[in-house]
Order: C-alpha cells, then structure tokens, then sequence
C-alpha cells in the first residue's frame, strides 16, 4: 500500500442544523437533516472501520458548510495549512481549527493572499517522491490565492502545479480523485483537458459525473451508493470498494474527501 493511502488519523466536524443551508452551486432541494447526520456517521464509521483514529469536532451553526474541513485546511505528515475559503460564507471556518491544528501538527502555515480551497487541491500518488499537487483554479481558488498556496506547499516539501479546470467544474476534486498510486478517475472533461497527463485516467461512467469524488484511505476505496456502475468500474484496483449512501450530503455539493482531514501521523 502507498504511503500516500496509509493514513493514521483523521479529522471531521459533526453537521450542525444549520448543514441544511448549505452552499450548492446548482440550487435544488434541501437535504434532510436526519439524512445528513445518518450519512456522516457513515462516513466516519468507514474511517474508523479502515483503521483512522478519528477526532470529532463540535458543530459550528453559524458556518453551514464547516463539516466540509478540507476546503479550510490541509494537512499532511510534514504539517498544515489553514486556508482562504472562496466563498464568502466560508472566510471565517479557519479561525476554528486553528487550535486543534496547532496541538497535532509542529507546523502550522496559513494562507493570506488570495483564496483557496482545499477542495482543489490534489496532491499526486508521486508526490513522495517528486512533490507534485495539483491547483486547480475554479471559482472558488484564484490565481492568486493559488500561487500563495503553492509557496506553502513549497514550505512542506511539495511542488505545486496550478491547472485550468473546465469552467463546470465547482472544484478539481469534485470532477477527480485518486483510485490508486497510477490512476486517476476524472469525469470526461477534465480527462480531456490534459491536466493528467502521464498517468492512468479513468473515466467516471456517463450519468455518474457526481460520483467523481472517491476516497481512497488505506486498503478501501469509497464510492457513493447512488453510482452503481462506477463501483462496478473501480473493483479491482487494489482495494475494497465500500459504498456509502450520500444522497442527502450530495445535495450540498458533499465529497467523500472534503468530509475529513486525513494524514499519516
């Protein structure tokens, strides 16, 4: 197993009620609380289940969106970095992890120019060895806050490589995700936009561009219950594919890898 799947901890954030309001780019119906609440426990249950030790932070009601803990920071071995969310709403999600980042990390950088979701960035199966992630610019990461991240990401041992998304996608890990160390599942636009070049792209299932989003945490792979075929697509790239219903979550825009911090400690 790849280093960069092999996580020991995790980090997420219980919904409030407020998780009901939250941001979507397309508009549609509210997700029911109870649907909410049932499906990130199953989240967190799948974590534990691979072997995460997670902490649980207390809801923030005031921040709709906060259950969302990777678009304000990002963590790896080496530290973390609090960001400049892009949306408005979102600014003042940072303030409260910076505490807890703080107590499990040696290295806290924070991001102060521009904005920057961590819902674009996706740090590459090499990246051990070369440092590559990927910035994808999106209406929620501009140039200048991604140039900012990038200098951090320097810091921490990591080169960043800013990407042109195709302007449908709301984030870079809302259209991609890592399968495995050589594979990249990408809807079929961003797999035409040449971003992955050099690596094994597989394209999501025509009707299941929403299940683009699949975490991959040690030796389990996880797929939302509501793509069918794409699980059928992703079994036998070395891991157990586990599906998860995410229906009620999804409705806000909700990724498998937005929902937690990950890192090897």
């Amino acid at each position: 197993m790849s280093r960069i799947f092999d996580f020991t901890d995790a980090i997420v954030r219980r919904p409030g009620s407020s998780v009901v309001k939250g941001l979507r780019a397309g508009g549609g119906d509210d997700p029911t609380l109870a649907g909410v609440l049932a499906e990130h426990a199953g989240y967190v249950a799948a974590l534990r289940s691979a072997g995460l030790t997670v902490q649980e932070l207390d809801p923030l009601e005031d921040f709709p969106d906060a259950i969302f803990v990777e678009d304000p920071a990002l963590v790896f071995t080496e530290g973390a970095i609090l960001l400049r969310p892009g949306a408005p709403s979102r600014e003042g999600e940072g303030q409260f992890l910076r505490a807890v980042l703080h107590s499990r990390f040696e290295r806290v950088l924070e991001q102060t120019d521009g904005y920057a979701d961590g819902g674009d960035v996706l740090v590459m199966p090499d990246a051990l060895s070369s440092g590559r992630a990927f910035i994808g610019l999106s209406a929620r990461t501009d140039r200048t806050g991604a140039e900012a991240l990038g200098r951090l990401l320097e810091e921490l041992g990591y080169r960043a490589v800013v990407a042109e998304t195709p302007p449908e996608v709301l984030h870079l890990k809302t259209a991609s995700s890592l399968v495995d160390e050589e594979t990249v599942l990408a809807t079929a636009p961003l797999a035409a936009s040449g971003i992955f070049a050099g690596y094994r792209v597989l394209e999501v299932p025509t009707g299941e561009e929403g299940g683009a989003n699949v975490l991959r945490v040690r030796d389990c792979l996880l797929v939302g219950a509501s793509y069918p075929r794409l699980a059928d697509l992703l079994d036998g790239y070395g891991a157990e594919v586990v599906v998860l219903p995410n229906a009620e979550i999804a409705k806000i825009d909700a990724g498998f890898t937005c929902m937690s911090l990950r890192w090897r400690a």
